[in-house]
């Protein structure tokens, strides 16, 4: 009855692991979602490279 115990406790533990580990990885989901949302797609960020162009007169 000892090991039968042992085993649950160490199984309950195992879960309570892998439910933290689960949602620590829906979090990081939600926050690389909520990034990705906030910025707007069809507004690309302009490349920096002022070299391309001559300067005008």
């Amino acid at each position: 009855m000892f090991e039968y115990e042992l085993h649950r406790m160490n199984h309950a533990e195992l879960v309570r692991q892998a439910a933290a580990h689960r949602l620590s990885r829906e979090a990081v989901k939600a926050r690389r979602a909520g990034r990705r949302s906030g910025r707007n797609e069809s507004e690309r960020q302009v490349s920096h490279e002022r070299d391309s162009f001559a300067r005008a007169a």
